[in-house]
């Protein structure tokens, strides 16, 4: 599994990727996280705000922080 967090490393997107993390380690996925910070490759995805999350190419949020619990139902 690929994730990745789209952003410029503002406080969000550091925020979204520790509940990421979290709910990764409580189902005890496996996965490579990749932070996404240049600005061309985030808008080839069609996202306009940031922090967004992509799973295996797959934009499934944009604009906010999910949490932890959000975040395992797209898991």
């Amino acid at each position: 599994m690929i994730i990745k967090i789209l952003g410029i490393g503002c406080s969000k997107c550091e925020k979204l990727e520790k509940n990421l993390k979290t709910a990764l380690e409580e189902l005890n996925i496996d996965a490579n996280i990749e932070i996404v910070g240049d600005l061309k490759e985030i808008v080839s995805y069609g996202v306009m705000t940031t922090p967004a999350l992509v799973i295996n190419n797959k934009v499934v949020s944009t604009g906010k922080v999910l949490s932890v619990k959000e975040i395992k139902k797209y898991l």
